[in-house]
């Protein structure tokens, strides 16, 4: 492992089964066996050192028995890489409270940034799980058929996927919730935390998760309980807070309790500004599935050479009138093969005439940004740079 010198960032390595992984490292989220629009083997071109998998959708489509009998996930996609998949516990919450209330990753993840009008906030649904103290009783998305899941059936599905990187099945709580159903939550969640442990019997890697919500007492207890388990590594997830500063102040909380040999994920955050500043407060893994959900919908990074800025979140949309007629490419400071191969006018005019090849040109495109991006952080910490980097890219 090698440290900053200045700050809590660090290179750090994690050995699998399906290869070395190099810490910093950006996880591009493959929910239903697939990265959204990319084949396995661009994902290898743009870099990717490991993809995300999702217990919750996978169980349900097609089957954790059905992945088994093909090999296992790995073989199921054709990926060789590292995969991690998730317990199931974010669709806990954001198919109970946080369908009912409009509240998490669906709708506005830092809600106290939220700058849409009223009319253009999420209508609250009606709930699709109910939590208990053993486990989740919950009513599938696709067909509304009921299901359960438990510490143990969570374990158990992602042996059946055979992911290199598993995690313990937790309560995520909404930013809403109080202190005493956060405190009674965590409760549940430490204790599923140990059945997770008493329940795995493969050689993968199981991580367990930090929960607590924006309350300072409740992440320390959270983080002394969890690091004390012997898990292999360590999640952040969650509630992070109403706005950025809370997130921040959260792992600032946080980090400095966690033991120095494990790595460190944060669930679900992956902004450019978000990997400079928790890079910076000593976390080690990111996912997210922003760059290719952004580029379905025509939004396309830049960088700051080319125009990017905080202040339209190193991105522009693709479809605008102006790059009807544009020659150049959609970042002409980035060398991946759309940029070197196509223009913003012919991306334009996919995405105008509903060509489905605008999905895969936009999605190798910011996916790769965001692997350079990630390159130069760890290139920026062997050098003793960092600091500069993120002054360059926030300033």
């Amino acid at each position: 492992m090698h440290e900053d010198g200045e700050s809590r960032a660090r290179i750090g390595e994690i050995q699998t089964e399906h290869g070395k992984i190099t810490t910093p490292v950006f996880m591009p989220v493959g929910t239903k066996a697939t990265v959204k629009a990319i084949l396995p083997e661009q994902l290898k071109e743009i870099g990717a050192q490991i993809i995300l998998g999702n217990t919750y959708h996978l169980y349900l489509q097609p089957g954790p028995k059905l992945i088994e009998e093909f090999g296992g996930l790995h073989k199921f996609m054709n990926w060789d890489g590292p995969i991690l998949t998730d317990s199931g516990g974010f669709q806990v919450f954001s198919l109970g409270i946080g369908m009912a209330e409009g509240l998490g990753k669906m709708t506005n993840y830092f809600p106290g940034e939220d700058t849409r009008t009223e009319v253009q906030k999420y209508v609250p649904k009606k709930k699709l799980a109910k939590i208990d103290d053993d486990g989740v009783t919950f009513y599938s998305h696709i067909d509304h058929s009921r299901h359960r899941f438990t510490p143990e059936s969570s374990i158990k599905i992602q042996e059946q996927l055979g992911a290199d990187i598993i995690l313990a099945f937790d309560e995520c709580t909404s930013y809403s919730a109080d202190h005493a159903y956060t405190k009674n939550a965590l409760a549940r969640t430490h204790s599923w935390a140990k059945r997770c442990i008493a329940a795995h019997c493969t050689k993968q890697a199981l991580f367990g998760i930090i929960q607590g919500g924006t309350f300072k007492d409740l992440r320390e207890e959270s983080a002394e309980f969890i690091s004390k388990l012997p898990f292999d590594g360590l999640c952040i997830g969650g509630s992070l807070g109403r706005t950025k500063k809370e997130m921040h102040d959260l792992l600032d909380w946080t980090v400095p309790m966690l033991p120095k040999d494990k790595p460190r994920h944060l669930l679900g955050i992956a902004g450019f500004d978000d990997l400079l500043e928790c890079t910076e407060r000593g976390m080690d893994m990111f996912d997210c599935v922003s760059p290719t959900r952004n580029a379905r919908s025509g939004l396309v990074y830049i960088s700051p050479e080319s125009g990017g800025s905080r202040q339209n979140k190193w991105r522009f949309r693709i479809q605008n009138t102006p790059f009807r007629n544009d020659h150049k490419p959609i970042d002409p400071a980035c060398d991946c093969y759309v940029c070197r191969n196509y223009s913003r006018a012919y991306i334009h005019h996919l995405f105008r005439a509903n060509e489905l090849l605008a999905y895969n040109l936009t999605s190798y495109h910011n996916l790769y940004f965001m692997h350079r991006f990630v390159d130069s952080i760890r290139e920026s910490i062997k050098d003793g740079s960092f600091l500069e980097l993120k002054k360059f890219w926030l300033s």
